[in-house]
């Protein structure tokens, strides 16, 4: 692909590499930003610097936040008593959509996927283990909501030999949830009623 401009080709080159942009779609958007009144530009930019700068990961459950303890984890009128494990901050915010749960979250920032090199180790389980395991957090019931995958289902069963022991309940959510998706994928009143419907993991 020919450029008129180094600064179009650096800034394409930049665009291209998010997640489900190409070349031309990356091309696209820089000729539109170059188009735009310079002003709404920079405040991209500098919404973006922003972000990086200054964005959190909330200290109880690891969803990203703008302070040290995350709106949800402050909230007196979630159940405090329950905490849902996600993978990712997408899945918070896919279940949330549904309006069909009043818990808490615990976000593991990932999956156990050995092909990726990513071990239990990379991921939030032992901070979940302690959660429990502190009698301030009164959890009482450990919902897993791991995407119906390989990996999902990987993770979900390590979490279930580590905690099994402990005086918690542990459900999964449904298979409302094809086998092999994504939550974040998933409709809103099948993932609603995966929630509803979750059962004791086995």
């Amino acid at each position: 692909m020919e450029f008129p401009s180094k600064l179009i080709e650096e800034a394409v080159n930049q665009v291209s590499k998010l997640p489900g942009i190409g070349k031309k779609t990356a091309l696209r958007l820089v000729l539109h930003l170059v188009k735009e009144k310079q002003e709404n530009t920079f405040a991209l930019t500098e919404a973006l610097s922003n972000l990086r700068a200054n964005i959190r990961y909330c200290n109880k459950c690891h969803n990203i936040s703008d302070a040290e303890i995350c709106s949800i984890c402050l909230s007196h009128r979630r159940d405090q008593t329950l905490v849902c494990v996600v993978e990712d901050t997408k899945d918070v915010m896919a279940i949330e959509n549904t309006a069909q749960y009043n818990g808490q979250y615990h976000v593991l920032g990932g999956v156990i996927s050995p092909i990726n090199g990513v071990g239990p180790s990379e991921l939030k389980i032992e901070s979940l283990v302690k959660r429990i395991t502190d009698p301030a957090n009164e959890v009482k019931e450990v919902i897993l909501a791991l995407s119906p995958t390989m990996e999902g289902d990987t993770t979900s069963f390590y979490i279930h030999k580590k905690i099994k022991e402990l005086p918690v309940k542990i459900s999964v959510i449904s298979r409302g949830v094809p086998i092999g998706g994504d939550l974040e994928y998933a409709d809103e009143i099948t993932l609603g009623r995966s929630i509803s419907g979750r059962t004791l993991f086995s």
